[in-house]
């Protein structure tokens, strides 16, 4: 993907913390450990040398342990943390050469971000709270009020504008968090673990408002998060952090399939392929006869499973015009969930049959 089709563009980004920090910069010492290099230099490296290209209406999802360096990374993107070096560009701006005033315009006008903690204002009601980026553009009363009701809508929170933040669960508050990011209507939507501290129901119940959100309001989206489940299941690409570095990069299916090495691998061993997979990743060519069903190309190896089991037929896989075009038979299914390579047959040792 070039930089000219890209919605976010980041090239050669560091930061580093402590004295003369850009000498680091290439040099030996920003390959010692964090503690070596803490002790030789009293600076500490949390991010170094990360490119990375997000697509028009891509969900690109970081993760990594706490320490890995993402926060540093999404807050750089904007400049709420400056970087040590390198470039952004953010829908045609260059964001790290941008002056005061361009700076502002990219925050009000083309990204807004969703954090950890809500930081919504408590003694204004929720309709106050959604509308307060357009408060901000001088947009008039009543037209952003009309808004923040329509976002409170969207979000499920019809009719309850007048509350007041201390009157709402924290799935609830992390709601309005999210309509307030919406609101501007931005290009990009930047999450810093926002769903961290919520109860494990109430976290995927905002998963899945992300992912209904996502088909309803056409958003490029960068989403931080510690957790792989959520990585997995939110994530177009998925960028693995580690020690301020990309360590790999990839679909769900790739990063659980083929990982680049054995820190990803350690991460995703205990997580079924066949629950990333998709079918439209390992179908076959169209067949010309009877079928058991028909699935598009985006459902999941174990959603087709009962499908396949059930008859002697391969199923139909269309795109999502409803085109056909291909099919998968149960020794594919199979072979996903054995982890083996579809169309790959495993002989019997001889001397070990029946």
């Amino acid at each position: 993907m070039s930089e000219s089709e890209s919605t976010i563009s980041v090239r050669g980004l560091w930061k580093v913390y402590g004295p003369k920090a850009e000498r680091l910069l290439g040099s030996p010492d920003a390959d010692l450990s964090r503690a070596e290099l803490e002790a030789k230099s009293g600076n500490v490296i949390a991010m170094r040398d990360i490119h990375m290209e997000v697509a028009p209406g891509e969900v690109f999802v970081v993760m990594g342990l706490s320490g890995s360096g993402k926060s540093t990374l999404v807050r750089c993107l904007t400049r709420l943390i400056e970087p040590t070096a390198g470039t952004v560009i953010i829908g045609g701006t260059d964001v790290t050469t941008a002056n005061r005033n361009e700076l502002l315009h990219v925050r009000r006008h083309k990204v807004s971000m969703v954090f950890q903690h809500f930081g919504l204002l408590p003694h204004r009601s929720l309709i106050d709270n959604v509308a307060f980026g357009l408060e901000v553009r001088s947009v008039d009363r009543a037209a952003r009020r009309a808004k923040a009701e329509e976002i409170l809508d969207l979000v499920g929170l019809a009719g309850l504008g007048g509350r007041r933040p201390d009157q709402l669960s924290g799935g609830m508050q992390q709601r309005v968090g999210l309509a307030r990011a919406l609101a501007t209507d931005p290009e990009i939507l930047l999450f810093d673990e926002p769903f961290s501290a919520l109860d494990p129901l109430i976290r995927r119940d905002m998963q899945d408002e992300v992912i209904r959100l996502r088909r309803e309001v056409t958003k490029t989206m960068v989403f931080i998060t510690h957790d792989l489940s959520e990585a997995l299941r939110l994530g177009d690409r998925i960028a693995i952090m580690r020690d301020g570095r990309f360590v790999q990069v990839g679909t769900p299916s790739e990063v659980v399939g083929t990982p680049a090495d054995d820190y990803v691998r350690n991460f995703v061993r205990d997580v079924p392929r066949s629950h990333v997979i998709a079918v439209g990743e390992v179908m076959s060519g169209v067949v010309h006869c009877d079928v058991g069903g028909t699935v598009t190309t985006n459902t999941k190896i174990r959603d087709v499973v009962a499908m396949v089991a059930a008859s002697d037929f391969p199923v139909r896989v269309v795109d999502s015009a409803g085109a056909v075009v291909g099919s998968i038979d149960r020794l594919t299914v199979l072979s996903v969930i054995a982890g083996i390579e579809p169309g790959v047959v495993m002989l019997t040792p001889a001397g070990t049959g029946p």
